[in-house]
């Protein structure tokens, strides 16, 4: 969601700098380029390594050490940034900005930026409610400046109030929101999503599964609540971070995923079935560990399991219905026979032996289908981007871009 997005985080001196490394982390994780510009205080609590490793970018620290001869750092970091998170802010640099005061490389860079800029504070309670950091603060908000509220707690000092840094993960959900579009396309839309692979239990060791990462199922599900839609992501078993804002339904085997989906599917505006659904499961599941026997190969009876996608067609209202097929031949053909044997309005097409695509890859190559015979590929792109694309064409289409509550 943040892909693209350039984010200078300005860390001051105090206990929190260490909720600045993870903030960091996070942001780099959701996408961003992040730079760091660390005060000396800040130092004392954290090394500038620290935050090099987190950001994989140069830290900067000192106004006069110019890393490259070709700009004026602290003029250049101004100008980069989309974004500009003072995290943790003290009671020192607010005072320092709400004055005009540019003494070292965080306060001069803040005083020549264009870019919108935010405080988080954290300091000691009665630090905080001080008049004179108030004034600061108010002063601060007129000029434009957006402020982080701290949460109120225990704090490093031994008191309980407000003064603590915000988590992390909330500040990466409000830099996520001032980022979303304005154009929601999907808003106040209800979007079920299914990911990942599912398991069929052969007994308490063994199971029947696939190569299935999840990886664009969860990219969809972003993508959706990225269009301003209400998300559902029903997820088998995956290695991937839950998507922040969105309700997850964790699964393991085709029935399980089948009985969440029917869950949700009645008020649902749009349905995608991106998961790869076990075809078939064991007849039998064993209670004790099925032991090797000497002599012939043993046979394990496999039944077949519910076809969600098809039983959603059948059941299929005003719903929209979006299917996957991953193929290895005759992609395009196998793609259109699904498409109109299991009643979908679009089908998103991909050749799994497609180097550029496929299981376990960050990147993919799809071509969308629809039943009214839009045919639309897409080269190789990073799977967050592309479920961007496909959703907005898709709103597109049926005509949510002008409103139509379909």
């Amino acid at each position: 969601m943040l892909h693209d997005k350039k984010i200078l985080v300005c860390v001051t001196g105090g206990i929190a700098v260490y909720k600045a490394v993870a903030l960091v982390s996070k942001l780099s994780q959701a996408g961003a380029d992040v730079k760091v510009i660390m005060t000396e205080s800040a130092k004392e609590f954290v090394t500038p390594l620290t935050f090099q490793a987190m950001s994989r970018n140069d830290v900067f620290f000192d106004t006069f050490d110019e890393k490259d001869s070709k700009v004026i750092a602290h003029i250049d970091l101004a100008d980069w940034a989309n974004l500009i998170i003072v995290a943790p802010a003290t009671a020192n640099v607010l005072g320092k900005v709400a004055n005009g005061i540019a003494d070292n490389m965080v306060t001069t860079t803040l005083l020549a930026t264009t870019a919108e800029v935010w405080f988080a504070p954290a300091m000691n309670v009665d630090m905080y409610k001080n008049k004179a950091v108030m004034r600061n603060i108010d002063a601060l908000s007129n000029d434009g400046y957006r402020f982080i509220e701290p949460s109120e707690g225990f704090l490093a000092c031994g008191y309980v109030g407000k003064g603590r840094l915000e988590e992390p993960e909330r500040i990466v959900e409000i830099v996520q929101e001032h980022f979303m579009p304005k154009h929601l396309p999907l808003k106040g839309k209800k979007v079920v999503i299914t990911a990942g692979p599912t398991r069929e239990r052969i007994d308490p060791v063994r199971y029947v599964s696939n190569f299935s990462s999840g990886k664009m199922g969860y990219s969809m599900a972003k993508a959706a609540a990225h269009l301003g839609a209400d998300t559902v992501l029903v997820s088998g078993p995956v290695s991937l971070e839950k998507p922040s804002g969105i309700k997850v339904i964790d699964v393991e085997s085709a029935a399980d995923m089948f009985e969440a989906v029917k869950n949700e599917y009645d008020d649902a505006a749009i349905v995608i079935k991106s998961a790869a659904v076990a075809d078939y499961r064991p007849s039998e599941i064993h209670s004790q560990k099925i032991k090797k026997t000497d002599g012939d190969d043993s046979v394990l009876k496999m039944s077949r399991t519910t076809d969600i996608l098809q039983t959603l067609g059948e059941w299929k209202k005003e719903q929209i219905l979006i299917g996957f097929a991953a193929e290895t031949e005759n992609v395009l053909e196998n793609g259109k026979g699904k498409l109109e044997r299991k009643n979908l309005d679009y089908i998103i097409v991909n050749d799994v032996t497609d180097p550029g695509g496929g299981f376990g890859s960050d990147t993919n190559v799809v071509t969308l289908l629809s039943k009214d015979g839009l045919q639309q590929s897409y080269e190789s792109m990073p799977k967050e981007e592309l479920a961007n694309v496909l959703l907005e064409v898709i709103a597109r289409e049926e005509g949510f871009d002008a409103g139509n509550d379909r």
